[in-house]
């Protein structure tokens, strides 16, 4: 037996993290059962940090640092050995290492820089430049050197003309007043004795460019600003430190003269080689925040997209098509003369033939954005450019040029959080199966540091899209690394009286929208996130490190109940007696984004208070923090979320036997979300299930649900009868899910019209990459293909087959290992089905019409 897929913190040899008694975790290969494991690490000259000795258990996953303390910069090098059920012992593992960061404020010795200018709030600027050119001593021999940079805005860094590290729109987003992140980088390579030229380019980014659907400037601050530390340590153990000061030297006359993230680029390419530029000292500033390590996965390059179609359009304009909608940037390297000029402008959709940006843009009088456009002057002979601090939502690139181009001299790279991909999933119905690559590709598209609705138009965190799509990510990618990044986002929000955003970081949120922080289903993301990456990834810390924000914000929720606010409460038609655990304060969003024949928007709905969804989301979180509290022992607030959640359950009852709450509806999200939630008697329950059924015959079985009961209705309809799952599943017409993939989509729509949206007066209503509808592929591999983590080494498999599929399979990289579950209809009518159970674990099997078997690692035919 063998340990595999060795993590620290769920991470791949980290570098530059601040956790200070990491995790470390593996998988097995080979034999059934780990009886025992020994950990051995040690530092970069072999000395013992940590020596478990052979341990006798079966864990594998998050095992806490016992050894040395680690200090700031400490490089551990760790491999594990394990023995089999037999107690015999298996082969070494490879190593894996992971570095510390600076784990301290002291340890950052150099100064925060910015340009010598002072910056006016309504004018945009070039990119800043910073240069010092530094002398490492001949005589002595480099053991490692270090780069540490963070920057408010973007920045990116070259040492001797190469590139620093990896990282796209470094250091990320975060709220910047209150978290800065950094990334540390190993430069020992580029590195070299005698003299060394170090670079860095800083753009606004979000911290002083477009933030939001109105592009708001200035949001952070607007004096941009760098902090770097380039550390270099020798053999014979001195250290030499190269930190950002007025030592370097500053001009904002380099060769990108205008960079915003969400606008795009100006390029000149002439003056790649700063000749006759005026250099002047860099200023010394400074910045209240501490930066720490995000602990999470870097922005970086992805899949590229070469030799695009070529398209003339109607009117004569050149356009490339890519075939895939992405987030990302481009890339050329073509031969010109000086001056000539590319102008290029990205987007999602192509009308009447012709390229168009309208179903992405909002527009006011004076403001259209985004602009997601580059504008590039060439230099005489090669020209070789690529996007540097924006990315852009697009399939297509209008291209309009002074000479002739070749497709095949432009890329189209993919740029997301380097998560990695963790699932295979293949089935009888080619639609479905594109629809699930699809869905990954949304999720990867709006995955740029933060879980986003679109990569165009806001390309903000919306809590409610994260958290309802979670589950079906953490099947996905292994996620949750990036997804705690974004509770953190939530946290630095987080009001005094305990509520939580609509969005995080809020930077862009136009101040109207405000009132809608607290709404149910969005806000609650502070909690569901937490909750549910705990249940996936058996990692108890999770609501124990949060526990006092959740805590908070269900003491928040508690507030509200029993109270009315004026113009804002639903005269509901109940008793005051009645209304003790009513939720009818605040404003709510909803059930957002039905479809708008079955319920149309107004602004109405942003004006009330939404009882019902707010009442059911009340009970829902209580439930959610009894378990949360009854897992951490915390008995003296059990009492309470029990109180509300039986008190919100009694009232919703009351609440749905009125006219205007009626459960004799066809709007299929008032019927599923209780369902779902278990908020009705046993007689309420069987009325409702029977009108469900009803309301989809009268939607001739289409999807009528919007964001916050996508997730639930296969589960509600599965668990009536699971030909009805498949039923809606399957049918292609809009509204639905395999109506996207049929109409040629290679991402998730946002509005279910899709291009046929009218996106000319809306302001900007339709993306084509938008993750939410894809949180149907939770029940895809949770129930359809039975896949479900139990416990710690503990899976239960439990597919459901159905409809006209013929076979169906799928596996998933769990925190355990790799399981897999398939299932192929025979000739006769029956089911075959073919199960892996990864190594060191168990699992309990339950097929239809069969009594549950468990069963420990090996793989399986029934």
């Amino acid at each position: 037996m063998k340990a595999t897929r060795l993590r620290t913190e769920y991470l791949k040899n980290p570098i530059g993290i601040d956790i200070r008694k990491p995790r470390l975790s593996w998988v097995c290969e080979g034999g059934k059962k780990q009886s025992a494991y020994q950990i051995k690490a040690f530092d970069d000259r072999g000395t013992i940090l940590w020596d478990t000795g052979k341990v006798s258990s079966d864990r594998m996953h998050l095992i806490s640092w016992m050894g040395d303390a680690l200090t700031s910069r400490t490089k551990v090098f760790w491999q594990v050995q394990l023995w089999d059920e037999n107690d015999v012992q298996g082969e070494i593992s490879e190593i894996a290492q992971f570095e510390m960061g600076l784990l301290s404020g002291s340890d950052w010795t150099s100064k925060w820089i910015t340009g010598d200018y002072v910056p006016e709030k309504k004018t945009r600027y070039p990119a800043d430049c910073f240069k010092k050119s530094f002398t490492l001593p001949s005589d002595k021999k480099v053991k490692k050197a270090r780069a540490y940079m963070t920057a408010c805005g973007l920045y990116e860094g070259k040492l001797n003309g190469e590139k620093i590290g990896k990282s796209m729109l470094a250091p990320g987003i975060t709220d910047y007043r209150k978290r800065i992140q950094y990334q540390t980088v190993d430069i020992t390579d580029s590195i070299r004795s005698g003299e060394n030229e170090l670079f860095f380019m800083l753009a606004d980014g979000w911290y002083r460019g477009s933030v939001g659907a109105w592009a708001m400037k200035n949001y952070y601050g607007s004096e941009t600003k760098l902090l770097a530390q380039i550390e270099v340590f020798y053999e014979d153990g001195s250290c030499d430190v190269i930190g950002t000061d007025d030592s370097f030297l500053w001009t904002n006359e380099g060769p990108v003269r205008f960079a915003d993230n969400k606008d795009g680029e100006i390029y000149d390419a002439r003056k790649e080689s700063f000749e006759n530029v005026n250099w002047s000292k860099a200023k010394v500033t400074s910045h209240n925040v501490v930066p720490t390590a995000s602990n999470n996965f870097l922005l970086t390059e992805h899949e590229r997209l070469s030799d695009p179609e070529l398209i003339t359009t109607p009117s004569g304009k050149k356009v490339l098509d890519f075939k895939q909608n992405i987030a990302g940037i481009v890339e050329f390297k073509l031969n010109a003369k000086a001056g000539q000029r590319i102008f290029m402008r990205f987007g999602e959709l192509m009308r009447d033939g012709e390229f168009t940006q309208k179903n992405i843009q909002c527009v006011r009088k004076n403001l259209i954005t985004p602009l997601q456009q580059v504008e590039y002057f060439c230099r005489d002979g090669l020209n070789e450019y690529k996007t540097r601090f924006a990315i852009f939502g697009f399939q297509y690139i209008e291209v309009e040029t002074d000479f002739d181009i070749n497709p095949s001299d432009f890329t189209a790279i993919a740029v997301y959080s380097d998560f990695e991909t963790t699932y295979e999933f293949n089935s009888s119905n080619e639609l479905l199966n594109k629809f699930v690559v699809n869905t990954l590709w949304s999720l990867k598209n709006n995955s740029a540091d933060l879980p986003t609705d679109c990569p165009t138009r806001e390309r903000h965190g919306w809590t409610g899209d994260a958290q309802l799509f979670l589950n079906t990510a953490t099947y996905m990618t292994n996620y949750l690394p990036f997804a705690l990044k974004f509770e953190n986002d939530l946290c630095d929000w987080q009001g005094d009286d305990g509520n939580f955003p609509q969005i995080a970081p809020e930077g862009g949120t136009d101040s109207y929208m405000r009132v809608m922080n607290g709404s149910v289903g969005w806000s609650d993301a502070g909690i569901l996130i937490p909750y549910r990456l705990w249940k996936k990834y058996g990692d108890r810390s999770i609501i124990e490190n949060y526990y006092e924000n959740m805590k908070k914000y269900a003491k928040y929720m508690i507030g509200r109940t029993g109270k009315k606010q004026f113009l804002v409460s639903e005269k509901t038609g109940l008793q005051k007696a009645d209304s003790k655990y009513l939720y009818n304060m605040g404003q709510h969003y909803g059930e957002w984004a039905e479809p708008e024949d079955v319920h149309k928007l107004t602004y109405k709905d942003f004006m009330t208070s939404r009882p019902e969804e707010a009442t059911a989301y009340l009970y829902y979180v209580m439930d959610v923090m009894v378990e949360i509290a009854e897992e951490l022992g915390k008995t003296d607030d059990i009492q309470l979320y029990e109180e509300y959640r039986d008190g919100a359950k009694a009232t919703y009852q009351k609440l749905r036997h009125l006219p205007k709450y009626t459960l004799d509806t066809d709007r299929q999200a008032r019927l599923v979300r209780p369902l779902y939630f278990g908020l009705l008697d046993e007689k309420d329950t069987a009325f409702a299930k029977e009108r469900l059924i009803k309301a989809l015959d009268n939607y001739d079985w289409r999807v009528g649900t919007g964001f916050l009961s996508t997730p639930f209705i296969l589960y509600v309809l599965s668990e009536i009868d699971p030909e009805y799952a498949y039923k809606l599943l399957e049918n292609e017409k809009r509204p639905g899910w395999l109506c996207m993939p049929k109409a040629g989509a290679t991402t998730i729509w946002e509005d279910w019209a899709g291009p046929d949206s009218d996106n000319g007066k809306g302001g900007g209503i339709a993306s084509l990459n938008h993750y939410s509808k894809g949180a149907v592929c939770e029940w895809i591999f949770e129930e359809m293909c039975g896949i479900k983590v139990a416990d710690e080494n503990l899976f239960i498999i439990k597919p459901v087959p159905g409809g006209h599929f013929t076979h169906a399979s799928a596996s998933y990289d769990s925190a355990y290992g790799k399981v897999s579950c398939g299932w192929k209809k025979k000739e006769d009518g029956s089911y075959e089905y073919e199960i892996t159970i990864p190594a060191n674990t168990t699992a309990v099997v339950e097929l239809p019409g069969k009594e549950p078997e468990a069963v420990s690692a090996g793989k399986y035919k029934y």
